[in-house]
């Protein structure tokens, strides 16, 4: 939630008749008090705070009025579940599912560390790191 992706302006068409798809809509946690600071939280249980709160519900809305989903998978950490948990009561979802193998990557010693002290102390890690890349959006 917190990057910016460019969303398509309206739903793709409907399949043809016998024609069936999955559509897969990801969805990243809201904000929690650790990302406002930059924060490393990897594996680390940080609630959301209230601006992640008001963006999972942002986007709950959203998705209840247009992806309809079937079911919504999510890891089980706070800030993950919840924002899940708002997306599944917005649209109606009674699947939820809280699946820790779904979790952010482990961050080792840089759990804890605000993002530019874990740049200076182990530059060679984030050499190839961009802040600015954007995730191609079709």
């Amino acid at each position: 939630m917190a990057g910016r992706a460019r969303a398509a302006t309206s739903p793709p068409a409907s399949p043809p008749p016998g024609k069936q798809f999955a559509e897969v809509v990801v969805v990243r946690h809201g904000e929690t008090s650790w990302n406002a600071t930059r924060t490393i939280q990897g594996q680390m249980d940080p609630e959301l705070n209230d601006t992640g709160r008001r963006q999972a519900l942002v986007v709950a809305r959203r998705l209840s009025r247009e992806a309809k989903p079937a079911a919504v998978y999510s890891s089980d950490l706070k800030r993950a579940a919840e924002t899940a948990q708002t997306i599944a009561t917005a649209c109606g979802v009674s699947s939820l599912v809280l699946d820790p193998a779904l979790r952010e990557r482990h961050m080792g010693d840089l759990h804890g560390l605000a993002f530019d002290d874990a740049v200076r102390r182990n530059p060679e890690i984030f050499s190839s790191y961009s802040r600015t890349q954007e995730i191609p959006v079709t």
